[in-house]
């Protein structure tokens, strides 16, 4: 009796190339979109001071993102960076100030300050590594806590105002914020370097390509004998060095640390990665979209604060609302 001729399973379309590529465009295509407008809305928004402010402006955020993009890629979160810079700040400020009469030249102070906000910064990540993967605490629960801690000390040392920079070291401090370098600003140039430095990481190394597996399925890494509680501890530690380098860069626009210091600076870092395209879930993204995301941000602020089209109070309303947003529009990956 003759065989019925068995029919071909049917065949799911594969993801068009250019959609892809699209959507890995949508950041910059916002962003360009955003300019547009304000240009249109103000004529002062397209001026060359103006995007310089805006850049380094973004630095100290787009700085601290480069190393929460690895965290979240990694599959983890940091909700206490802007405490974290806050008692950062303080603490130089205090150490250099307790240095400034022992006879050292200003310069070695400030550099001494300098290198303590990256040994913080570092030796608080370390912490928050050690904590998640040797404590087995989740990392919204680690850094939640330490997020209230970090600022209830930084309130305690300055009995609730301001611990502010004595003025012979403000002075020689002043230009590692307010400098330019060819018309760029210092900020700005620290910015590109620690992003650029951070692409090379994520995209073309070893340790990069661990960051994206356990992110990706953090069991199957296990197996492919990946040492998953180092590289998750070196994610923190990374950040934590990259929060240290924004303050040091933040500290001498203003000279002081508060207890607001660098409030909501986690929320506009979270933004910034999610915006640029990185999954929340973890296992891809992109230091580029990070940098995009970030100068997004920044330039919505901007445009509020030159137009007045809604309370600039709302900034950060602005912000959550964008958060939301893109998780939703990710809500399908993975």
């Amino acid at each position: 009796m003759p065989q019925e001729p068995t029919k071909a399973a049917p065949t799911v379309p594969a993801a068009t190339p250019w959609l892809g590529r699209l959507q890995g465009l949508g950041p910059v295509i916002g962003l360009v979109l955003l300019c547009i407008a304000g240009t249109w809305l103000n004529s002062n928004f397209a001026t060359l001071d103006n995007a310089m402010n805006v850049l380094t402006r973004t630095a100290f955020i787009g700085i601290i993102a480069v190393g929460m993009c690895f965290v979240i890629v990694s599959g983890g979160i940091d909700l206490s960076v802007g405490s974290m810079a806050a008692l950062i700040a303080g603490s130089i400020i205090l150490t250099m100030n307790a240095l400034a009469p022992m006879g050292l030249s200003p310069v070695m102070v400030v550099v001494i300050g300098m290198a303590l906000a990256i040994l913080l910064g570092a030796a608080f990540g370390l912490a928050h590594g050690l904590l998640i993967t040797k404590g087995h605490i989740e990392p919204f629960i680690v850094t939640l806590g330490t997020l209230g801690i970090y600022r209830a000390y930084l309130t305690y040392f300055s009995n609730g105002g301001a611990i502010t920079l004595d003025n012979d070291l403000s002075d020689v401090y002043s230009p590692v914020y307010y400098a330019s370098v060819a018309g760029i600003p210092i900020p700005v140039l620290v910015f590109l370097v620690v992003a650029l430095l951070g692409g090379l990481i994520l995209n073309r190394t070893a340790f990069g390509r661990y960051v994206q597996a356990i992110g990706s399925n953090e069991q199957v890494a296990r197996y492919a004998a990946v040492d998953v509680d180092r590289v998750k501890i070196l994610t923190y530690v990374l950040l934590g060095v990259c929060v240290g380098i924004a303050t040091l860069l933040y500290v001498p626009r203003l000279g002081s640390a508060t207890p607001t210091t660098g409030l909501l600076w986690e929320l506009e870092a979270i933004a910034a990665v999610i915006v640029g395209g990185t999954s929340f879930k973890g296992g891809a993204g992109s230091i580029t979209g990070t940098v995009v995301g970030a100068v997004l941000l920044s330039v919505i602020s901007n445009i509020l604060n030159l137009t007045s089209i809604i309370s600039v109070y709302l900034n950060a309303a602005v912000q959550g609302f964008v958060i939301v947003g893109v998780a939703f529009t990710q809500r399908g990956r993975r």
